[in-house]
C-alpha cells in the first residue's frame, strides 16, 4: 500500500458524507453519546482509556482530537486527569458537531475546535476514536483511500505520536451491518510501519471486538 500525499479526487466527497451523517446524528440525540453514534458512556469512555495511554501525564502537552464530535474526551479528561494541563484542538467534519462542542467548552482555557479533515496544526499526540468505523455507502477502495490519507496526516502533525482505533472482524459465519468498516488487526499496523515509517503498540483485550493502535515516530 502506498502512501497518500493529499486528499485527492473522491475524498473530498467521502468527507461530505461522513460529514452529513454525522450533523444528522446530532441534530437528533444532541451532544450525547448516541449522538455521535456511540452506544453509552461506558464503552465511549474505556475507547477513551486506550486511546489515552498514548499520551504522558506527568508533563503539559498539546494535543489534537480528530473527529472531536461535540468534545466527550474533554469531559473524561476533567474526571480521569483533572489538572493535567492539555492544549487541545477538536477537529471534525460536521460544523454543527463542532457548534455544539464550541458552546460545551467555551469557558475550558487552552481549548479550540474547528471544522475539517485533518488538523491545521502540529501537536505533541493526536487521537481519533471511532472515525473509520461507519464506512456508510463507500466503495471499499474509497474507504481505504480515506482512511490512508486520514493515518498519513495524523502522522505528519503530531510530533511523539497519534492513537487510532479499528473495529475487529466478525467470527466466521457471523454476519454484520455492511455499513460498517472492520480491519484485520496487521492490516493497518503494517502499514503505519512500512509506509509511515512508525513504531506501534497494539492495544487489545479490552472487553470489545476491536483494536487500538498507538503509533509513535522511530
Amino acid at each position: 500500500m502506498q502512501a497518500v500525499h493529499e486528499a485527492g479526487p473522491g475524498l473530498a466527497a467521502v468527507h461530505a458524507a461522513i460529514a452529513r451523517y454525522y450533523t444528522d446524528m446530532v441534530q437528533t440525540h444532541g451532544a450525547t453519546p448516541h449522538g455521535v453514534d456511540w452506544t453509552c458512556v461506558p464503552t465511549q469512555e474505556l475507547r477513551f482509556v486506550q486511546l489515552l495511554k498514548l499520551c504522558d501525564f506527568t508533563v503539559p502537552f498539546s494535543l489534537n482530537d480528530l473527529g472531536c464530535g461535540y468534545g466527550a474526551l474533554l469531559a473524561f479528561l476533567a474526571k480521569r486527569h483533572r489538572g493535567s494541563k492539555v492544549d487541545y484542538l477538536g477537529v471534525d467534519l460536521s460544523s454543527a458537531m463542532v457548534a455544539q462542542a464550541r458552546e460545551l467548552w467555551a469557558k475550558r482555557r487552552r481549548t479550540e475546535f474547528v471544522v475539517g479533515h485533518a488538523s491545521p496544526r502540529s501537536a505533541d499526540y493526536s487521537l481519533a476514536s471511532g472515525i473509520f468505523n461507519v464506512r456508510l455507502d463507500q466503495s471499499a477502495a474509497r474507504w481505504t483511500r480515506f482512511i490512508a490519507s486520514t493515518l498519513e496526516r495524523l502522522h505528519a502533525t503530531s510530533r511523539r505520536g497519534f492513537a487510532v482505533n479499528f473495529m475487529a472482524p466478525l467470527p466466521r459465519g457471523v454476519t454484520g451491518t455492511s455499513e460498517l468498516y472492520r480491519a484485520p488487526l496487521g492490516l493497518w499496523r503494517r502499514y503505519c510501519e512500512q509506509t509511515l515509517g512508525a513504531k506501534v503498540e497494539v492495544i487489545t483485550g479490552y472487553g470489545m471486538r476491536e483494536y487500538t493502535l498507538l503509533v509513535r515516530p522511530i
